[in-house]
């Protein structure tokens, strides 16, 4: 009797394959799978971590140049549209302006000159207005650009109560007979043209300008030496 509880004392204590620990049993894993080659979820969790710092700092980088890509866009307003008068003397501007003085576009050379063809019965040009007001106040000093308004299609009347009802002050020059606008080539307001110190048409731009966005063409322009 001695012998046989022995025996079975003897196969509980050790196992082939444990070293001899008593009580250690091994935990079942799927069929035909050694439990200790079952990777530590533990173990891949830094990677995951490494990965996921690659991916946020990519996404700072493909977010830093899209602000990039937008801070330097144009504003969206007006459209470029080319001209054969880019690269060419402006055509001459001078007569009465709505406040019933003379005005003469010779007389701004030196400056750049912004010149914009309006019509008060123009929606788009109703839109334009407080932003030309804007760039008018923020140009105001003698040596900054200037800006002057062509009276497209309109009666004179009523383009003086819309200048005046928008608080615009730079000069408007009547255009009775249309022939400023041939001699522009517009064909409906607004159209603004950027005129360079020398006199020369550097720009042309179809629908309501904003302030900004002159400011951005005027600077480009200035940069490029024209």
């Amino acid at each position: 009797m001695t012998g046989t509880t022995t025996a079975a004392g003897a196969g509980r204590a050790g196992a082939p394959g444990t070293g001899g620990r008593a009580g250690a049993p091994r935990t079942a894993g799927p069929a035909g799978v050694d439990p200790d080659a079952v990777p530590d979820p533990q173990a891949s969790a830094p990677r995951r971590r490494h990965t996921a710092r690659w991916a946020a700092a990519a996404a700072l980088v493909v977010g830093a140049g899209l602000v990039l890509l937008l801070a330097t866009r144009p504003p969206q307003t007006a459209t470029e549209v080319a001209t054969p008068l880019v690269g060419q003397a402006a055509p001459r501007i001078a007569g009465t302006t709505l406040a019933g003085g003379t005005f003469d576009l010779s007389a701004l050379r030196g400056r750049w000159v912004v010149v914009n063809f309006f019509a008060s019965w123009c929606t788009p040009c109703q839109q334009e207005q407080p932003e030309l007001v804007a760039f008018a106040y923020a140009h105001r000093l003698p040596t900054d650009p200037a800006l002057v308004g062509v009276v497209f299609d309109d009666s004179a009347s009523t383009a003086r109560a819309f200048m005046r009802s928008t608080g615009a002050t730079w000069p408007a020059v009547v255009d009775p007979g249309g022939q400023l606008g041939l001699d522009y080539g517009v064909r409906g307001p607004p159209e603004t043209f950027l005129v360079s110190p020398r006199g020369v048409v550097v720009a042309h731009f179809d629908g309501p300008m904003t302030s900004a966005a002159l400011d951005y063409w005027l600077g480009r322009a200035s940069a490029g030496g024209a």
